[in-house]
């Protein structure tokens, strides 16, 4: 199968068309890239595409998602991430999900996110109470059936709880600590076995899907499952992929449990090199900073999401200038509460321009675009698959008309795809050399059935998290307090003033 798009407007963003438009095609074979550039004039195609006031761009990549928390979208308001979680991870009265129902969840956000341009995402999947194969293979087959590229996870904690929340043992009172306290803990040894059979099932399926290593955050794994972890990571080249100082209450968390910030206790580790993805990375010192710079590490901007939960403002021009790389992420679907990274891409270009009087260094729209595409896939280690248009990369690419009111009157097409566009004006999405949307429409689903089946499933689930709600709401007032008592303290980092204001 091959496709030929002719005389289109291409932002290749990188390789050696470079990150400029131009005008010119892109000829697809197979599940790659045969050949982009100005008038391919002798190439035939069993389907060519007529790009006259069509824009050719790299599909866009979310660096950082929780599918697991679809079907709570738009249920929490308010509430920064320690209360937060106790309603959409809570501590006590969970049960497994249904597979179905799991199916359904990743199809709700897979469907999303490819109608809005992305195509590529790295889905870190929390199953409570703890992740399996059986439901493991419903988020694969989701990701599968529908077309899309996907870097999937089975998220991992394995110390207890309140014993990675700074003041929990003193605040909470004893008897939910003992409630928290009798829940069977993960093992080390059942996550890795687990961890090896995903990586044998799953390792390069499709050509599109993989399975990553996921330790929640360095506080919440000890050190012999995260270097275990590790090594499994490097093995199969698949990234690490964790949470690191997210709000004030984990800046505190390092000191307090490490005597040290929680970055320089992963580098003491040994843990941090180019295979890291840090999602959030928002209350990091200036050592921090240079620490992940010498490393190659990769970030992911959860800007959206940081904001609805009050966790405090990224300093990524700092990031940038000491040789991290940037990714862009939705983050959770109920922290955000959408897979829409053009949605991240107009909050990442407007929010730090409030960090700083100093313009200089605000984002420009190429910055937002680079890790949105380019940057979300080093943070994934497919960078050299994907992220660009170049030829011999694989086909994951965004067709857009320009004839559109997001494009009228055209001036720049960086900021209008930046600043303008909400992928509304989206025509056809390839994903692996194959057309996975046409004219607006997914190819290879019934969106209307699928929505329908998990409406019809919603009533029942809901109930029975309204009784988790109740039994976890009982934590409210001890993590409220916890979350004054570190947000009162001085950790040498000031995040949600402007960037003059960061103090040491």
């Amino acid at each position: 199968m091959s496709i030929l798009i002719r005389g289109a407007t291409i932002l290749a963003m990188g390789g050696p068309n470079g990150r400029e438009p131009f005008q010119g095609d892109v000829h697809i074979v197979g599940d790659r890239i045969e050949a982009i550039g100005p008038h391919l004039e002798t190439v035939e195609a069993d389907t060519v595409i007529d790009g006259r006031d069509r824009l050719v761009m790299p599909g866009l990549s979310n660096g950082h998602l929780h599918s697991s928390e679809a079907l709570l979208k738009g249920r929490y308001d308010n509430m920064p991430l320690e209360l937060w979680m106790l309603f959409s991870y809570p501590i006590l009265g969970t049960s497994s999900l249904d597979a179905r129902l799991i199916y359904l969840r990743t199809m709700l956000v897979a469907m999303e996110s490819l109608r809005t341009g992305v195509t590529s995402v790295s889905d870190d999947v929390y199953e409570a109470p703890r992740q399996d194969i059986d439901r493991m293979d419903a988020v694969f087959q989701a990701y599968r059936d529908i077309g899309m590229r996907a870097t999937v996870s089975g998220h991992v904690i394995d110390r207890t709880f309140l014993d990675s929340i700074p003041f929990a043992r003193e605040v909470v009172p004893a008897d939910l600590q003992r409630e928290v306290d009798a829940l069977p803990g993960a093992k080390a040894e059942d996550y890795l076995a687990f961890a090896r059979t995903a990586l044998q099932r799953y390792h390069n399926l499709d050509g599109r899907l993989r399975f990553m290593m996921a330790p929640s955050a360095p506080q919440r794994c000890t050190p012999e499952l995260m270097h275990a972890v590790d090594a499994l990571a490097r093995q199969y080249r698949t990234p690490f992929h964790t949470h690191i100082v997210e709000t004030k209450v984990q800046a505190v968390t390092g000191p307090q449990l490490y005597g040290k910030s929680l970055v320089r206790y992963m580098n003491d580790l040994g843990l941090l090199h180019e295979g890291v993805a840090i999602a959030h990375s928002i209350w990091v010192t200036d050592e921090d900073i240079e620490i992940m710079g010498d490393a190659g590490v990769s970030i992911i901007h959860n800007v959206i999401s940081n904001q609805k939960l009050g966790a405090g403002i990224a300093p990524i021009r700092k990031l940038l200038k000491a040789g991290v790389n940037v990714a862009l992420g939705s983050d959770g679907i109920c922290s955000n509460d959408t897979p829409r990274m053009f949605d991240v891409m107009h909050a990442a270009g407007l929010l730090h321009n409030v960090s700083t009087p100093d313009y200089g260094r605000w984002l420009d729209a190429g910055e937002v675009l680079h890790a949105a595409t380019v940057g979300g896939a080093k943070s994934a280690l497919i960078d050299h698959e994907v992220g660009t248009l170049e030829a011999g990369k694989k086909a994951d690419l965004l067709i857009l008309d320009m004839r559109t009111i997001a494009f009228t009157p055209l001036n720049d097409i960086k900021n209008h795809l930046v600043y303008c566009e909400n992928g509304s004006s989206i025509e056809t999405v390839i994903v692996n050399g194959a057309i996975v949307v046409d004219d607006g429409e997914l190819t290879r689903v019934d969106e209307a059935a699928i929505l329908a089946e998990l409406r019809a499933l919603m009533p029942e689930f809901l109930a029975k998290h309204r009784v988790v709600e109740d039994l976890n709401r009982r934590f409210v007032p001890y993590f409220a307090e916890i979350h004054r008592r570190c947000n009162d303290m001085d950790v040498g980092v000031h995040r949600l003033g402007t960037d003059a204001a960061w103090v040491r």
